[in-house]
């Protein structure tokens, strides 16, 4: 009964997000018209107390001219449109809860309206952990170590700090939530070592019982109340970390999905959830969709394909030809960016604004490259970026002071605000190209006609920059080091 309740909820919510298919409207769409609309404009300027701020507002259009070699140009066709989005969010780990836990009421409910309130960043997607990760204060799983029947599960650790918060939030946040789940390794036993640090492989004798411990996860999140959209199947699957982490091959994770994880969830009535693949980096997911993806078997219970962008860790570059090419190969399968965060916290940079840059270049360059999602790492830290129980200590949007309840914006929060504020689910992505690499761009429109256009500048210098709509332009400048967004 409460599955059945849970799944109500949930389809009344957002029918493509319980389904794992994009739901697209069959009748014929009105081609999007500029006559009588004019722009406003927010922004985000570096060395300013504009954040996230109205900066100009009925900005005409006039017919387009033919533009010039030497100008810097945006060109948006509203006719040609792409993949619908589910959301922009973040994930609500053991470590964001429990900081929260320890702001006065005040600066919870704060919290809280900046990122899920209508007035803040209107946050749609949520990520958590299945048991710990390194983002808790240590390592816990739901059962006693070497039940494999599961009968001792229960999720109690989890009802002290995270489960409250995620429900507050996604109280606040109303039926839009996609929240998804994602281990960072199975119980030590079942890897046949002592703790679940340092990788290791799921033993194929434990592949079955770790598929039922998914679905305990979420009957037990689903008896709290707490829709589950989806799962990804491991946390960083070619990653052996000094934390909690697994390792599977394209193979085992393939033969895990389709033998296990996938036919379990269908016989226990959870072929609604969403499965996950890969959850790591651009750089080797090719490879991780080939192997999945060429197989129907597997095929068949992959929504699709969940990265990272830590392939920048080991000298490499941001991927996004990747995502093109899967999203070329792979039509019918979604692409979700899984995590993100800027590493190496230091206190007294809180202001780093290439950290916000670097989220936006990747959200500009993930949507153009056909994700429909986007998901952010913990919300929230405390005053070290943690905490951490393995030393991992990293920046979120937001941090909190806990010796002063002080709730610190980072412009990473605005960088983010700038497209999870303005594009809602079941926006869809429109054809948006510059004429320059000093500018970035990418457009949406929702599902209410309004038209939103995100634009980058990361020089030292303003950019002026021609802006046209289909048959229509206008002039507009972005200033040195900011984030505008467009609404029309």
């Amino acid at each position: 009964m409460i599955r059945k309740n849970i799944s109500i909820i949930c389809a009344s919510a957002l029918l493509f997000a319980c389904t794992g298919q994009v739901q697209e409207k069959q009748e014929t769409e009105t081609p999007f018209s500029i006559s009588g609309k004019s722009i406003t404009v927010y922004s985000t300027i570096k060395d300013s107390d504009q954040k996230l701020s109205k900066t100009a507002e009925n900005i005409a259009f006039s017919e387009a001219v033919q533009p010039k070699e030497y100008e810097i140009s945006i060109f948006v066709n509203p006719n040609k449109k792409f993949q619908t989005v589910i959301g922009v969010g973040g994930a609500i780990t053991d470590a964001s809860a429990e900081v929260f836990a320890k702001l006065s009421e005040d600066k919870q409910e704060e919290l809280l309206n900046a990122y899920y309130g209508n007035s803040g960043n209107n946050y749609s997607i949520m990520r958590t952990n299945i048991h710990s990760c390194d983002f808790s204060s240590g390592s816990y799983t739901y059962i006693e170590e070497g039940d494999s029947a599961l009968n001792s599960f229960n999720i109690e650790h989890d009802k002290e700090f995270r489960i409250p918060m995620i429900k507050r939030a996604l109280e606040k946040a109303g039926e839009e939530m996609v929240l998804f789940a994602s281990p960072w390794s199975p119980p030590a036993f079942m890897k046949g070592k002592s703790d679940m640090l340092y990788g290791g492989s799921l033993l194929p004798e434990y592949y079955q019982a770790w598929a039922n411990y998914f679905v305990k996860f979420v009957d037990a999140y689903e008896a709290e109340g707490i829709p589950i959209w989806g799962v990804t199947i491991q946390n960083e699957p070619m990653a052996t970390q000094t934390w909690e982490s697994c390792i599977y091959t394209a193979e085992e994770e393939r033969d895990f999905l389709k033998k296990n994880l996938g036919p379990t969830f269908e016989r226990e009535g959870l072929s609604d959830k969403n499965i996950i693949v890969w959850d790591h980096n651009r750089d080797l997911m090719s490879h991780r969709a080939n192997t999945i993806f060429e197989d129907p078997e597997a095929a068949k219970y992959a929504w699709g394909i969940g990265f990272h962008w830590y392939e920048t860790w080991t000298g490499g570059t941001e991927k996004w030809s990747n995502l093109k090419n899967i999203q070329e190969s792979y039509p019918d399968k979604k692409m979700l960016f899984t995590e993100g965060c800027a590493e190496s916290f230091h206190a007294d940079t809180y202001e780093r604004w290439h950290n916000a840059e670097r989220y936006g270049r990747n959200m500009i360059n993930d949507f153009n490259n056909g994700t429909v999602g986007w998901t952010d790492w913990n919300i929230l830290l405390d005053e070290t970026g943690g905490p951490n129980h393995v030393g991992n200590f990293c920046f979120a949007p937001v941090h909190a002071d806990t010796r002063t309840d002080e709730v610190i914006y980072t412009p990473s929060y605005y960088y983010i605000g700038h497209f999870s504020r303005f594009v809602r689910p079941g926006a869809k992505r429109v054809s948006t190209t510059t004429s320059r690499s000093t500018i970035l761009a990418t457009s949406f429109l929702n599902e209410d006609g309004k038209m939103v256009t995100v634009v980058m500048n990361e020089t030292e210098a303003p950019i002026a920059y021609k802006f046209y709509v289909g048959d229509n332009m206008t002039e507009l400048e972005i200033p040195a080091r900011s984030m505008q967004t467009l609404i029309f």
